[in-house]
């Protein structure tokens, strides 16, 4: 065991030998999660300010409508972080597995279709 290794802390994220940098999935992990807390962030704010302050439900002549900017943009791209998952409906699927089962009649058929004639073919009008 190293000086080094001796003075790592336990809860320390693992260390790549050969680079001295952390192992990539971790830092991906935590890249992500702080993208996500900034995101919240802006979305949040976006809102308040739109909520908030009369001028930000405008538009601005160099980009345009400024609540797409301020909310819908920052959401959309927190919903791309997630990689567009819609929401479940959670109480849906319960309801539909706590409803009994409807079971089917034994001795009925279903009816069955009456044979047409066949129609003689009509010709075409004839056009000058």
């Amino acid at each position: 065991m190293t000086a080094l290794e001796s003075t790592r802390c336990s809860d320390a994220p693992p260390v790549d030998a050969e680079f001295g940098g952390d192992i990539v999935e971790d830092s991906a992990a935590r890249w992500r999660a702080d993208l996500d807390l900034g995101l919240r962030y802006a979305v949040a704010v976006g809102a308040l300010l739109v909520l908030m302050l009369p001028a930000a439900r405008g538009s601005h002549a160099a980009i345009g409508w400024l609540p797409l900017w301020l909310v819908g943009m920052p959401a959309l791209a927190w919903w791309a972080l997630h990689r567009f998952r819609l929401p479940s409906w959670r109480r849906d699927e319960v309801a539909a597995d706590a409803a009994p089962a409807r079971r089917r009649r034994r001795g009925a058929m279903q009816a069955r279709r009456r044979v047409r004639p066949a129609l003689p073919a009509r010709p075409l009008p004839r056009v000058a």
